[in-house]
């Protein structure tokens, strides 16, 4: 996938510009126009992560068609794939990458892979509560707490906060582990980029969506969780993470911060034909400026205009 070997530079060059939320998005971003004769009914189905957004996409797209109804499910970036090889979805927001296997699976069906649409970036926040004194972390010692297989090469499991240096009534108080479930891109995206491939451990407590991740974390003092930045609350906090012992921990805005990934949109185009009208416009509309206004408030990093210009030549957009 090409968009993944550009994903580093495109996350750096995006962060710089989050200094202030008028600044996020990228003024060379095309402004939206309505076209005529856009009407009917669309589904997306996929992840719990896009979720909010893509409702607030759906809302941004209702206020040019009133006419078009997008109905919206988010259980989860697995639950993409199936429905968009069945036909039950136009669209298929994911917080990964699809695997080669659903991609085969697509294929078989249709004759041809899926399309995928890169549609904002988002960096994976490691939460603790408001009351946590913890400054920062490594990603070793994340997958110390989170996993038992500890492949990153931390030398000991992590149960305690007393063990990550914090002291005083925190030094013996035991974790309580706040992760997604199996469905969800967010879970396997954590799993190999913050576990190094590694397993989680039996005692994470899984939750269905993201904010119940975050509301966990906000109602137990020990909490520990991750979750996407957009759904931080007043009640947590996000570390600062650092990739390895010695090296610096950077804040979730920094072009340096170890778990930044892409957000997608997975469509069935074929690649000799266009998209059809509907599915275009609302595409058209999330990678122009209207679109990334709306990444942008809802506390994801919007696609800067390079990106977003081949994605919508690709598209045949433009």
């Amino acid at each position: 996938m090409k968009f993944k070997l550009i994903a580093a530079a495109v996350i750096g060059a995006s962060f710089v510009s989050t200094a202030a939320m008028a600044e996020r998005v990228d003024p060379n971003l095309p402004t939206y126009e309505r076209a005529s004769g856009i009407s009917g009914n669309m589904t997306s189905i996929g992840s719990d992560t896009l979720n909010n957004l893509m409702t607030l996409w759906a809302e941004e797209f209702a206020g040019f068609y009133p006419n078009i109804n997008i109905q919206i499910q988010g259980a989860g970036s697995s639950t993409a794939p199936t429905a968009l090889t069945e036909g039950t979805s136009q669209f298929g927001p994911m917080s990964r990458e699809m695997r080669t296997s659903e991609v085969q699976a697509f294929e078989d069906r249709h004759g041809y892979p899926p399309t995928m649409v890169p549609v904002a970036i988002d960096a994976l926040a490691i939460y603790v509560n408001q009351d946590n004194p913890l400054e920062s972390i490594t990603v070793p010692q994340v997958d110390a707490i989170f996993s038992d297989t500890r492949r990153c090469g931390y030398p000991e499991d992590i149960t305690r906060w007393g063990q990550l240096g914090l002291e005083g009534s925190w030094s013996n108080r035991d974790m309580t582990l706040y992760s997604r479930n199996a469905v969800s891109g967010t879970y396997g995206f954590f799993a190999e980029n913050a576990l190094c491939g590694g397993d989680f451990k039996d005692s994470i407590n899984e939750q269905p969506g993201s904010a119940s991740v975050v509301q966990g974390v906000s109602e137990s003092i020990n909490g520990i969780g991750y979750s996407g930045i957009g759904y931080i609350t007043s009640q947590v906090r996000a570390v600062p993470v650092a990739r390895d012992e010695g090296e610096e921990a950077f804040e979730v805005d920094n072009e340096n911060y170890p778990l930044a990934r892409f957000l997608f949109v997975y469509v069935n185009k074929h690649p000799n034909e266009d998209l059809a009208p509907q599915q275009a416009e609302f595409l058209k509309m999330v990678l122009s400026k209207q679109g990334q206004e709306v990444t942008a408030r809802d506390g994801y990093i919007p696609l800067p205009e390079t990106v977003a210009s081949r994605v919508r030549g690709e598209l045949g957009l433009d």
